[in-house]
């Protein structure tokens, strides 16, 4: 079962993002601070990080940027999920190292299919 990490301060987008996981078969990890995040990468090594950017201490853009500058973690696929909707800010997502970006509010059904997409 591929696990998949969500990282968002809000927790009822952690538990609906979770519960979409459990559904199509993912094994979810949940954190809501992005240091928290990069600890349970480094450890559970998900296939991929559903990422909020807006979240106390570090935010999104810094947690993509480290996960992405590490050889041993690089490989692990990333998806912004954040209302932050500027074409700047989906830029600094894209070139942070994120391999798509979906903005809040969003359909579950995009979500789960570029989840598929990304790592069947």
């Amino acid at each position: 079962m591929k696990k998949v990490l969500v990282v968002d301060d809000d927790p009822d987008i952690l538990f609906l993002v979770s519960e979409v996981l459990t559904r199509n078969g993912y094994e979810p990890l949940m954190a809501y601070r992005g240091a928290e995040a990069l600890d349970l990468v480094r450890t559970h090594r998900p296939a991929l990080v559903v990422l909020d950017i807006m979240m106390p201490g570090l935010d999104g853009f810094a947690v993509c940027r480290t996960i992405k500058r590490d050889p041993a973690l690089a490989g692990t696929k990333i998806v912004m999920l954040t209302a932050k909707i500027k074409a700047g800010d989906i830029q600094t997502g894209l070139a942070a190292g994120a391999d798509s970006y979906i903005t809040k509010p969003f359909k579950i059904a995009e979500l789960s299919d570029k989840i598929k997409e990304l790592i069947g």
